[in-house]
């Protein structure tokens, strides 16, 4: 492949006769380029397709390609594509429910709005899968059939489904009422008892890992619990009796629902494997009390948890994050605190507390700008790429806390020109400055030149308009296909540039920019 001409195919300056140009000696990373311009004619749009057909299928979900478009019997996937977003005739589905291809069938069993005749048609179909498939989609009148279905795939789709009726799933859940199934995909392929190798070799192999099958279809059994307990349409005191379930997945899954009884989700933060805690710490059904118990928790990742939740107490936040590693992140607790609360951040002596507040992009100026001057650089960080900051309070903040902060400030909106040029010759300029300056709207070239020591900041820098044509084709032919690609995308190229690399490096012409 080309990267130069991958490029030049998502260069939103590309003349429309060099995009007629391209378009006749695309291939399929070309084409992929091409297909994602907005500015696409319908000709160019069918020209594409006779060129490289495999592209019909992304053209039709960005709906360039209509019904009068696609041939279903030349053209099958781009069909099922159509159908798929609702399109299509519905002699197109009873075409494709005949089609030998399996993987096809099954791609028609998730379109919507199919014909009666075509549902059972793959209802009856003979390869699982298929049928599975259909089990996930179709409407309550046949998942109600296919809950007894005698293959425990069939059953696992039938318990993800929304619109299984509560009482099936239920049954699903416990296997009350409903006879034992008969089959899975494990004893279908192999000689029982038998344990599918994590780690298996076989490039062919379409079991999951750890899939098993002592006659019992143990596996696939608890599949079809999890999947019923993922589902927010079965009964939640069906699902609250597996909060001691021996399997760890099964009690995950169910500390996510919303539905639970507070004893319930009592017992599953006690739980011993912290991923179910965290489960619970995210759950935004909790209250809290439950989330001041998980702020005490051994668990990093459950804190995490209990700092995200919309709901914490304000007073549980500060304390989590005088401990937890949050991250340069708005809080939704924070975004929704009262003036009085974000007075109260503000003045807090933890400065982890006030590095919460200094997320926010809607603060009175007052306490944006006593933010903008705290002692503490994580506080000051934090607040850094706020769009209100005045050029002087920028530059302050570089002179107070240098490499710090630096990377933060080259990402603020309002950033000068001359501001990010003096950033790119800080003597403690950290890489992630560069790189933020790299992709600055306001970037000169000077400074633009300057990022190209990253190796991120020079893939950025590539594709900046403000870059100086004579570096801009310097990286046409550099090392890194990316910076490669990204330079032949860049709208400031010269349009002879563009052309004469369209004609050097079309398939029947050898050059050294051609890289693969």
């Amino acid at each position: 492949m080309s990267h130069v001409l991958c490029g030049l195919a998502a260069n939103s300056a590309l003349p429309a006769e060099l995009v007629d140009r391209l378009i006749t000696v695309a291939d399929a990373d070309t084409a992929a380029g091409l297909a994602g311009r907005e500015d696409l004619t319908r000709a160019q749009v069918r020209a594409l397709v006779t060129r490289v057909p495999e592209i019909a299928v992304r053209l039709v979900h960005e709906g360039r390609l209509t019904e009068a478009d696609i041939d279903p019997v030349a053209q099958p996937d781009a069909a099922l594509a159509l159908l798929g977003e609702g399109g299509g005739p519905p002699r197109w589905a009873r075409l494709l429910a005949k089609d030998p291809d399996r993987a096809r069938r099954e791609r028609l069993a998730a379109c919507p709005r199919l014909p009666a005749d075509v549902v059972e048609a793959l209802v009856a179909d003979v390869d699982v899968p298929v049928v599975a498939e259909v089990a996930s989609h179709a409407a309550r009148e046949v998942t109600a059939r296919l809950a007894a279905h005698p293959h425990a795939e069939v059953r696992r789709a039938v318990a993800a489904n929304g619109s299984t009726p509560p009482a099936l799933l239920a049954a699903l859940l416990t296997g009350a009422g409903l006879p034992a199934a008969r089959r899975c995909l494990v004893c279908d392929r192999e000689e029982v008892p038998f344990v599918h190798d994590r780690e298996c070799p076989r490039a062919d192999c379409e079991l999951p890992p750890g899939a098993s099958c002592d006659g019992s279809h143990e596996s696939t059994v608890l599949a079809v619990q999890e999947a019923a307990l993922r589902n927010p349409a079965t009964p939640a005191e069906a699902a609250a009796g597996f909060v001691d379930h021996p399997s760890a997945l099964a009690r995950w899954t169910l500390a996510a629902r919303t539905d639970l009884p507070p004893r319930v989700s009592e017992r599953l933060a006690a739980d011993p494997v912290p991923g179910v805690r965290e489960e619970v710490a995210a759950n935004p059904a909790v209250d809290g009390a439950l989330l001041r118990v998980l702020a005490g928790d051994p668990s990093h990742g459950v804190r995490r948890a209990v700092a995200h939740h919309p709901h914490v107490p304000l007073d549980v936040l500060v304390r989590v994050a005088g401990n937890t590693r949050i991250g340069p992140t708005l809080l939704p607790r924070i975004a929704v605190a009262s003036p009085a609360e974000v007075e109260e951040l503000a003045r807090a002596s933890d400065p982890a507390a006030r590095m919460l507040l200094a997320q926010r992009r809607d603060l009175p100026a007052r306490i944006r700008d006593a933010l903008a001057a705290d002692a503490d650089a994580k506080v000051v960080k934090s607040v850094a790429t706020d769009p209100g900051l005045s050029e002087g309070q920028l530059r302050a903040m570089v002179d107070r806390h240098g490499s710090r902060v630096v990377a933060k400030v080259a990402a603020n909106p309002a950033a000068s020109a001359a501001l990010l040029e003096e950033i790119t010759r800080h003597g403690h300029a950290a890489r992630k400055a560069l790189r933020e300056v790299a992709r600055h709207p306001r970037a000169t070239a000077t400074a633009l030149r300057a990022c190209l020591v990253d190796e991120e900041g020079r893939r950025r820098a590539a594709g900046h308009p403000a870059l100086s044509p004579p570096v801009l084709l310097e990286l046409l032919d550099d090392a890194d296909w990316q910076v490669v690609e990204a330079a032949a995308g860049n709208p400031s190229l010269p349009r002879a540039v563009m052309g004469d690399l369209i004609n050097r490096l079309s398939p029947d012409a050898g050059s050294p920019l051609t890289h693969s």
